[in-house]
């Protein structure tokens, strides 16, 4: 298994790598991780919003729970890219103690 198909893997590698969230945008409002990217999986599916990730740097794909990243990481596959999915999503990220923020600055939480 990749480092960035855990939670700590992606934690310790996020200045190097690109974080694609592609939960709803409710979820995303709810609290995301610092500096990801959010494209919901609908939009992935149909090819919007990866005109602005770069192919030559590995993506890590972040869900609630590591269904839908698991389809989006293939699709970003599919297109070239070098993509993990994180298995453990949100919810494994809230259990490590990992750091995210709402909008509003405040902690967030997984929805």
């Amino acid at each position: 298994m990749s480092d960035l198909e855990q939670s700590t893997g992606v934690y310790e590698r996020r200045d190097e790598i690109q974080i694609v969230d592609v939960r709803e945008p409710y979820e995303w409002e709810a609290g995301r991780i610092e500096g990801a990217i959010h494209i919901p999986l609908n939009d992935l599916m149909g090819g919007q919003g990866v005109d602005g990730l770069d192919t030559s740097t590995p993506v890590a794909v972040v869900c609630r729970s590591g269904n839908r990243s698991e389809l989006a990481s293939l699709m970003l596959k599919a297109r070239g890219f070098d993509a993990h999915n994180m298995r453990d999503g949100m919810e494994g990220w809230a259990r490590e103690g990992l750091p995210f923020t709402s909008p509003t600055g405040e902690p967030g939480r997984v929805a």
